[in-house]
């Protein structure tokens, strides 16, 4: 369900025109992989098993979202984020990191793990995000 609102919900709002690299979840680990998105940012498609919920490519802006559904993985975690770091640190595209939560009671029991320097997205309250310190809003780090 989750994922689902990613999709649906933030992707308009924060990423407007992104297409979806990689879907997947715990149950049915991946529903879309696009290998030949992944190969036109330098990268073959990662492992699933290393990827976060939802990939999110911005062709105009040249920004990756990397989105967890806390759900499925918990939240974007500093560990989580150095990985993700590595693994996409081959591409010239600009990495966001964001974790996603259903509602604001789950954000409340996560929010000592999350990285600084992250976006927060509640789905039962679609058109906000929370940041995490930082200079920028929303937005790759140069």
């Amino acid at each position: 369900m989750l994922q689902t609102a990613i999709i649906q919900e933030f992707g308009p709002r924060f990423a407007p025109g992104a297409t979806v690299l990689y879907l997947g979840d715990t149950e049915s680990k991946t529903l879309v992989l696009d290998e030949q998105g992944f190969e036109s940012l330098g990268m073959p498609a990662p492992n699933h098993d290393k990827l976060p919920d939802v990939v999110l490519l911005d062709k105009s802006r040249n920004w990756i979202y990397l989105i967890e559904a806390v759900t499925s993985h918990g939240p974007m975690s500093p560990k989580r984020q150095v990985e993700l770091e590595e693994m996409f640190g081959v591409s010239s595209a600009k990495l966001t990191y964001v974790t996603a939560f259903p509602d604001f009671a789950t954000f409340k029991g996560f929010l000592t793990e999350i990285a600084w320097e992250t976006e927060v997205w509640l789905a039962e309250i679609p058109d906000h995000l929370i940041h995490l310190n930082g200079d920028r809003f929303l937005g790759p780090r140069p």
